[in-house]
């Protein structure tokens, strides 16, 4: 009797082991597949390649998306596999890149900044100038033709942790029917430091909200309107309020070859004292360099063509 009661509890103890085991086993292989993949939602240029853990995300949609409107048979799928890696190294050495199949900014640039004509749908005719202003605040786009109001869409725009840029852009790049979460219709910008654009979305909840990685989201119906009106080149302002003023200014120098939205604010502000240039795009190139000298002789400073702290303490970015 007393072994039959040992064995009944031997018995039990195995079945609670092997229990425990399958649900650590379980755990693991959840642990496992997440591990996986990385997701790429980033809009910074991120470098993108086939490997393991594999990358899968809106950024590899993009990257697939585009190299399929320039006529390379690939399928968008949102995965960096060897097909993609295969497609972009083709690419690399059509534009005499380094080919070894990995997305630096370089390849972006070339990808997304290639100059060229127009997808269809957009007329070939644009007597009238118009121009474009996105207020991130009131989450509206306003556009302009020939100074007047003639449209106005509500967008969603970029969260606190992945911004919309501020500063003064031109369309550089159109897109069609790329899917995924830029909906029906894509309008890049020349922001330097990231792929930022106007485009449509699957997620029409989001409009009206802060909710995007810094691109602005319209409408699917919205943005399919507004296309044809945009030609290569409109100017699209994005301010808060009506300002280019940075969430936070961390008041470090700038200089020749810096960029950010640290260089809009500067840009914009030497505009608000007189100094006129082309637009407070966030490249501090040469006539950047040359408006600082401008200003620093202008107010009694010392000409380096650097922005420094007395020269923001003059310009009131920094108290």
């Amino acid at each position: 009797m007393i072994r039959r009661y040992i064995l009944f509890i031997c018995l039990g103890l195995l079945g609670c082991c092997l229990s425990m085991t399958t649900v650590v086993q379980a755990e693991q292989n959840v642990k496992s597949s997440q591990a996986e993949s990385i997701r790429v939602d980033r809009t910074d240029f991120p470098v993108l390649y086939c490997g393991q853990p594999r990358l899968e995300g809106e950024a590899i949609w993009m990257i697939q998306a585009r190299l399929q409107e320039l006529g390379y048979e690939i399928a968008p799928s949102g995965q960096y596999d060897e097909k993609t890696a295969e497609v972009v190294i083709m690419f690399q050495i059509a534009h005499r890149l380094h080919a070894d199949g990995v997305v630096t900014q370089t390849v972006w640039e070339n990808l997304m900044y290639d100059g060229g004509s127009e997808p269809c749908l957009t007329s070939q005719e644009h007597p009238k100038k118009v121009s474009i202003e996105i207020d991130l605040i009131k989450h509206r786009l306003t556009v302009f033709q020939n100074g007047d109001i003639i449209k106005e869409y509500p967008v969603g725009v970029g969260k606190s942790s992945t911004p919309s840029p501020l500063g003064e852009w031109k369309v550089v790049h159109k897109g069609l029917n790329w899917g995924n979460g830029f909906g029906t219709r894509w309008m890049g910008l020349n922001v330097p430091w990231g792929i930022y654009g106007i485009h449509g979305t699957n997620k029409p909840y989001s409009i009206g909200s802060s909710m995007s990685h810094g691109c602005i989201r319209m409408q699917n119906r919205d943005v399919e309107e507004l296309y044809p009106l945009i030609p290569l080149g409109t100017r699209v302002r994005i301010v808060e309020n009506g300002q280019i003023f940075p969430r936070n200014f961390s008041g470090r120098p700038l200089k020749i070859k810096s960029s950010g939205q640290n260089v809009v604010y500067l840009q914009s502000r030497l505009k608000e004292k007189g100094i006129v240039f082309d637009a407070a795009d966030g490249r501090f190139g040469n006539m950047t360099e040359l408006a600082v000298k401008y200003y620093q002789v202008w107010h009694g400073l010392e000409p380096t063509g650097i922005a420094d702290e007395a020269t923001y303490r003059s310009l009131g970015m920094i108290k």
